[in-house]
This record gives structure tokens, sequence and C-alpha cells, in this order.
């Protein structure tokens, strides 16, 4: 590999360059299983071919701050050195989530997102796809590799070092000069701090996920909690085999009785898409438990939680992979799923702690920094911005809160989140089960009391369109024009991805204190600690968050954090859940004694 002059140029910050890839065996839950390393340094020409059992106590090239660690989606890579009790690198760049950015909101590459995808979107020399999945699906078919399998997985290996100058330099050349290398670098440190997050995991409790997930104890469970659950509806009905199905006839009939008005499709139908279940489930909690028992009857046939022999759930938590940078992990495997009710296992270890702390309103405040607009600061600052948006109009009394008046806090979430996203008002109207006119006076005093906003709202998509791009203040980037991006989801596009920048500034700041973070979510981070140590862990956390926020908004601009801290031997509790988790476990007690009474486990 020739080291190009713009290369050594561009990174001439650095002493050393190294390009680097792990093959290593994956499997759920558990860290990578390290089988060799190849890495090249780009000034020398030093290439580094190693086996595991060459592979040492310390990495074999430079990790300081002067050495540039080089990868494609680094969270592989990071996860390696962890694994292998390593450091991290100090300085990361990882082309995934440049590519990422720069394909963003344009036509999907025909081979992927990956790095054969990204290699020849610029036309430059790749291994071909159906090589990569044979050699990946022998290395996870696991050991004993014959010496020849060694020689052919090393130069694979090999072969994904190669192309990396190349397409790092293709890419560093779409990216503005006077912030491309800062960018790309902070951008670096927050997959390997994913990485590590990784690492850590989310404490599970494996006394009772190990009862739990046994196979004939879980198709108990999902049998069972179906007339449990459908009491409070009457929407399933069983045939003669006893299989349960849900029938679009009886939910109409449920949501009459109800006075739900529930969304439609053109054509008149109900729609029973699992996102329209979510937000419904928010407008009306009365249907929480009917949105998680469909999905735990469709998507949790076999629990795929994917959890370490140590007690931990881990899965790749995918950075940058949404169109406004937030991670997506894969919900199956993730304990923060939509199954809220599996939130239940986590438990922290005796001696351990662990605090789930998210930021207050986000979206509310990030679109009234965006805007400047001083109402909305102003409602924001009061603590309750939504039951105040109530109170303007008289929809709320004064003195009422989150607690006391709970309803219309929901109410005017939804509808101001509502408005946010561009929900008009027979949308809206469906959601919060009031009429279309009701919900047009809802949005139109949205409009009139935060017209600066929305002035704001339709210059971002004016100039996003005649521009033909939208960007954060911390450099992600998306095309519009191209795909489906429409004039309301561009107008909800600078709030996501302006969160996504103040999570990964908060997670990148609080691994570099030495916190131990477990895991992000949409809008908030998990932390781990021991009991003595978890309140000074999260002020600190919490001082973090919000500096974030100021950080990527500005001063004056700051969010606020709530927090829940689970101390062994407590469980973490969602409250969204706790109905559906208290059945399941009294379940699973009905199973173990029907067990023991027929002498199948011991008694």
């Amino acid at each position: 590999m020739t080291a190009s002059a713009y290369l050594l140029n561009a990174l001439a910050g650095f002493e050393e360059i190294w390009f680097v890839d792990f093959e290593f065996i994956s499997k759920p839950g558990e860290r990578p299983d390290v089988l060799c390393l190849c890495a090249h340094e780009l000034r020398s020409g030093q290439c580094i071919q190693l086996w595991e059992d060459q592979l040492g106590e310390v990495p074999p090239y430079r990790i300081d701050k002067r050495a540039l660690f080089v990868c494609f989606a680094a969270t592989a890579e990071c996860a390696c050195h962890l694994a292998l009790g390593w450091p991290l690198p100090a300085r990361v760049l990882d082309l995934s989530p440049l590519f990422r950015c720069h394909i963003n909101g344009r036509v999907p590459p025909a081979e992927g997102k990956g790095m054969i995808g990204a290699l020849r979107h610029f036309r430059l020399d790749a291994v071909s796809g159906k090589y990569k999945d044979a050699m990946r699906d022998r290395i996870l078919k696991g050991r004993p590799y014959s010496q020849d399998e060694i020689a052919r997985i090393t130069e694979y290996c090999l072969s994904d070092v190669v192309g990396l100058p190349a397409l790092l330099e293709a890419l560093l050349k779409q990216m503005p000069a006077r912030t491309r290398l800062p960018t790309a670098l902070h951008w670096g440190e927050f997959v390997a701090v994913s990485a590590a997050m990784e690492h850590n995991g989310v404490p599970i409790d494996m006394e009772i996920a190990g009862q739990l997930f046994e196979k004939g104890a879980w198709s108990y469970i999902r049998a069972a909690i179906v007339p449990l659950i459908n009491a409070q509806y009457g929407v399933y009905v069983q045939d003669a085999t006893g299989e349960w199905s849900f029938s679009y006839e009886l939910f109409e009939a449920y949501l009459a009785r109800a006075g739900i008005a529930w969304p439609r499709h053109d054509n008149g139908k109900l729609d029973l898409r699992e996102k329209t279940f979510n937000s419904m489930a928010k407008a009306y909690p009365q249907t929480e438990n009917l949105r998680q028992l469909r999905y735990t009857l469709a998507k949790l046939r076999k629990v795929k939680l994917a959890i370490g022999r140590d007690g931990r759930n881990r899965t790749v938590l995918w950075p940058f992979a949404g169109k406004t940078a937030r991670s997506q992990p894969r919900a199956s495997q993730w304990i923060f799923s939509p199954a809220v009710w599996l939130r239940g296992l986590i438990k922290p270890a005796p001696g351990r702690a662990i605090a789930y702390i998210d930021w207050s309103g986000m979206e509310f405040q990030i679109a009234a920094a965006l805007s400047n607009c001083r109402p909305m600061l102003d409602l924001y600052a009061t603590g309750i911005p939504y039951i105040g948006f109530a109170q303007r109009f008289d929809e709320a009394p004064p003195g009422a809160t989150k607690k006391t008046h709970g309803h219309i806090h929901e109410r005017y979430k939804v509808g101001c989140l509502g408005a946010q996203y561009g929900m008009q008002s027979t949308t809206l109207a469906q959601r919060l089960g009031i009429s279309a006119f009701a919900a047009h006076e809802m949005l139109s005093q949205h409009r009139g009391l935060f017209s600066k906003y929305w002035a704001w709202v339709e210059d971002w998509i004016a100039h996003a369109l005649n521009t033909g791009t939208m960007n954060t203040t911390m450099g992600w980037t998306c095309c519009t024009g191209i795909t489906e991006l429409n004039a309301r989801s561009i107008g909800n596009w600078p709030t996501q991805a302006t969160g996504a920048d103040i999570l990964r500034v908060a997670c990148v700041e609080g691994h570099r204190r030495g916190l131990r973070l477990c895991g992000s979510v949409h809008d908030a981070v998990l932390i781990e600690s021991s009991i003595e140590q978890i309140d000074a862990d999260v002020e600190l956390m919490r001082e973090i968050m919000m500096r974030a926020s100021r950080v990527v908004l500005g001063a004056g601009y700051e969010l606020r954090t709530g927090v829940d801290v689970v101390r062994y031997p407590d469980r973490f509790v969602d409250t969204r859940g706790t109905e559906m988790w208290n059945i399941v476990l009294r379940l699973l007690e009905q199973y173990q004694r029907a067990q023991e009474e027929t002498g199948h486990v011991a008694a």
C-alpha cells in the first residue's frame, strides 16, 4: 500500500497511522473471541499479521494520541481490544460513520452500507460479497482451523486492511476541510465508547432469566398470558386447538366501547402497525398492556435476548445507523426493546447499583433552542412545559402538575410533540380521542403561541430543499429531495439529529471521566457503580449531560435530567411494564409448581 501525498498531508499531525482489522468469533451476548489481527502502518509500510496464539498482553502498535487507529465499523475492532485486555486507542477514525454520513438521504448503495458497499461506491477494488460471506461463515463455525484455513483467514483479514487507505482518502475529500478531522475523530471516539458500553453490558437477573427462557416455561407463559391480558380488552379468540388469534372485529368493538378514535388507513381499515400501537399507547395508557401482549406474541415466540455467560446483556449498538445518526441496536437482542416488561430483568449484582439517567423534555427544549422561541423556552423553564401549555388556554388549573393532572400532561405532550412532528389535525384527533375541531384548535394554538418556532421550521425546510442538504452543528449531514424525505420529516430532522449530537457528547465525556457506561437509549444513558459510589457518579453524569446540552445548543439552553437509581437487591422498574412483569412472574411460579407436582423438576 502506497501512502498518497493527500493522506500524509491531511494526517500530518500523527506520527503513525495504523489501518487495523480483526477477525473473531461472535456469539450472542458474549464478548468477541479474537482469532487474528492484521495491521498496516501508512508511513513506514510496516505490516503485522498475528494469529491468536501470537497476540500478547499489549497491542503490537502505538495507541497513544500521536498515533491514529483507522478501521471500518470500529465497534468490532475496539471490542476486540477490550476482549484482549488492551486499552482503547486514544485516537480512532472509523470510516463507517463517515460513509453513512456521505450517503445519508441518498439512494442506498447496491451492495449495502458496509465496507464492500463503500468501496464499490467510490469505484475502488473490493472482494466479492460471496467470498466475504463464505469466509465469515467458516470463521463463525469455530475451531479447530487447519493450517490452510488459518492462512486463508489471515489473508482475508488483510484484504480488509488493504482497501482502507484509498477509502479514507475518498471519504475525507467529501468532508469540509475545516472540520473534517475533528469531526471524524469525535465520531470515532463515540464508536469506541459504544464498544466499551457493549463490553460492559447490562446486568441481568440470571436466576429469573434462566427459568423464564427455558423452552417449556416460555411456551407455557406465552399461552397462559393471553386470557389474562385479554380479559381487559376482549379482542383475542381461541380456536379448537387452543391457539389464540387477534380479532379485527373485536378490536373495533373494544375501541367503540372505550371511546378511542384509532388511526385508519386510506381504505378505512384500522392501522394495526407496531409504530401506531406505540404512539397510541402513549396517548391511551389503557392500551399499553395490549400493545405489549401483541409484541410478545408476534416478536417473542422465542426470546432472543443476547445474554452472555457472565449475566450481561450485550448486542451491537450500531452507532450512526439512523438518518439522524441515532444508534439502532437489534430490538430482539436488546433489553431496552419495545417489550418494556422485560426490563424487569435488569438487576445489579451484590454490592452494585445502576442508574438510568434521561433528559427531561429533550425534544421540546431542542426545538425551542434551535428556533430561539422565547415562549417555548419560558415554558420549558417552568419544569412542566406540557401542563404549562394547557394552562395558557385554560385547559389545566393553576397549580396543576404532572402528578396531579397526568392525563392533561400526556394529552398535551402528545399534542406538542405531534405538532413538532408535523402531525395533521385528523391524525392528532385520532391519537387523542378528540374531535377534529378540537385537534385543529390545539394545533392552531401551538402555531400561534410558538410562531417564531414555526417560522424557523418553514425557513429550515425551504433552505434544506433549496440547498439539498441538512447539517447539525456537530457535523452530521443528510441530503434532501433524493429519497423518501418529505417536508414533515425534514422539519423534524434537526431536532432528532441534534438530540443524537448531545447524546454522543455526553457519552464521550462520561467515558473520559471514568464512569462505567452500560448502554445508551434514545434520550438516556445507563451507568453502573458500587452502591457506595453511585450517588457521586450520578451527580457527575447528570452534570456532564447538562453540560453536553450547553455545548451543542449554546449557553443558556440547558436540558434538565431525571434519574432512577437501582441498588441491589432491587431491580429496574418501568411503570409501563409493571403489570405485565408481575403477571409473567405469577405464571412462571405456576409453571414451576406444575413441574414439581408432575416430577419434572426437583421439589
